[in-house]
């Protein structure tokens, strides 16, 4: 029999680790369960909290005694476990929506299948130089539900995944940005593309006509789904096609934002984002910024002092003319297409990994007009080599990242970019696409300090 006071947090890293110490504040008896063991990190906390876990596997028992269920976003509804969970009507529900529960403070929440992890970190800074109470959580950040233990913050920053906005039912975002919808992780959607759309448009469940929705109008699913769907929050388009007003765009080099009684017009030039897609990103996050009381002048210092995470277009170096850029994140194809755009040189582009079913054709024109040869890293280089072999001046396919950039570096010559933009998965010989965009920074500078 279910006890309806018997919290079960199934995954136990960091969202699960900050549930199950939520749960234990509000008075339930919490017990952890993971089917793989625990970091030393996370297994200190809870024995340090008396908080009951197993690892290494779950006990059928043990989790279907549950009154409710916060699952991990990494474990799929379809594993048999789950199945069982819901099979007996236990509650099953994300790590975002239990700590939604517990705050009063102004949620900021921001997905997209691109763009989002800049966009949270943006939006945060932006903020945070401003002086406001500001938390970062989702994605990047600490656990949502940790901070929530003492919920002293005003607003909360939130980066979401369609796997976090799948067990999402009663959260209620104040200001959600939408930045774009391309195909991705579809084999968690039964390879359909309709279902990974009404998971990322979760995050309007609940607003309100006095809550803000931004998003990003060129991007064509996007878009029509907007004009398909009832949308009670006040919308604020961005384009870099138009002008929309209410909204934002890019003009004569500036970034126009008219939202929520304020215009603003910021010249792009020198600001530490550039690109199509961080004009974006920006616009976006300007927008978010606005909805939350901030003035002109805290938007554009902001801007000006932000620093992006790694793997992001990041410059690792300039070298006897040649800039390395490591964009280990871009681990689709739409996220090339926006690197490419990025750079007017001739780009020698490294892709490759594990294909996520992949359609390159939405980068060939991209690759005819800039790249002058493709480096193809990865286990399996043939789908790209069937593609773009013939595409591009050059063309090699190797098996490791250090023959990858060796390569490159024969290839280069000055005014050229060196791009690491894999547009696939990193499984196939890297721990994670930042153990990938580490391993690329070392052997980039070891190039620099021979």
């Amino acid at each position: 029999m279910a006890d309806s006071e018997k919290l079960v947090v199934l995954g136990g890293g960091e969202s699960g680790t900050g549930a199950a110490l939520l749960g234990k504040t509000k008075g339930f008896d919490v017990f952890l369960s993971d089917k793989a063991a625990l970091s030393e990190k996370y297994r200190a906390i809870l024995d340090r909290e008396h908080i009951r876990y197993e690892e290494n596997g779950h006990t059928d028992e043990a989790v279907l005694a549950a009154g409710l269920v916060v699952k991990s976003p990494g474990i799929p509804d379809t594993s048999p476990l789950v199945r069982q969970v819901i099979a007996r009507g236990i509650p099953v529900i994300s790590e975002i929506e239990l700590a939604a529960r517990y705050t009063k403070a102004r949620l900021i929440a921001i997905t997209g299948s691109n763009g989002k992890t800049t966009t949270t970190l943006l939006t945060h800074h932006l903020l945070r130089q401003a002086g406001r109470s500001v938390g970062l959580a989702g994605n990047v950040g600490e656990s949502l539900a940790k901070q929530v233990i003492r919920d002293d913050k005003e607003i909360y920053v939130i980066e979401l995944s369609s796997f976090q906005l799948d067990n999402m039912y009663d959260f209620h975002a104040d200001t959600a940005i939408l930045l774009n919808i391309t195909p991705d992780h579809l084999d968690r959607y039964n390879h359909d593309f309709s279902q990974y759309v009404d998971a990322k448009f979760r995050i309007l469940q609940n607003q309100t006509p006095e809550d803000d929705f931004i998003f990003f109008r060129d991007n064509e699913p996007l878009a029509s789904e907007v004009r398909k769907r009832p949308v009670r929050a006040r919308q604020w388009p961005v384009s870099l096609t138009g002008a929309p007003s209410p909204g934002g765009f890019v003009r004569d080099g500036r970034l126009i934002v008219n939202s929520h009684g304020r215009t603003l017009s910021i010249p792009v030039a020198g600001l530490p984002l550039q690109g199509p897609h961080n004009a974006v990103n920006m616009l976006c996050a300007i927008i978010a910024a606005n909805s939350a009381g901030l003035s002109p002048e805290e938007i554009e210092s902001g801007l000006a002092s932000f620093r992006n995470a790694p793997h992001r277009l990041e410059e690792v170096a300039y070298i006897d003319g040649v800039r390395y850029i490591n964009d280990s994140k871009a681990t689709n194809v739409d996220s090339v297409f926006y690197a490419l755009r990025s750079f007017a040189g001739p780009v020698i582009l490294i892709l490759g990994g594990v294909d996520k079913g992949n359609d390159y054709g939405q980068i060939e024109a991209l690759v005819r007009e800039k790249v002058k040869g493709i480096i193809a890293m990865g286990k399996d280089n043939s789908k790209i080599e069937d593609f773009f072999a013939g595409t591009v001046p050059a063309f090699r396919s190797l098996g490791s990242l250090q023959e990858a950039v060796r390569a490159a570096r024969g290839w280069a010559q000055p005014g050229d970019v060196v791009l690491l933009s894999p547009a696939c998965a990193s499984f196939d010989l890297f721990a994670n696409y930042m153990d990938r965009g580490d391993q690329f920074r070392e052997e980039v500078l070891k190039i620099r300090n021979c």
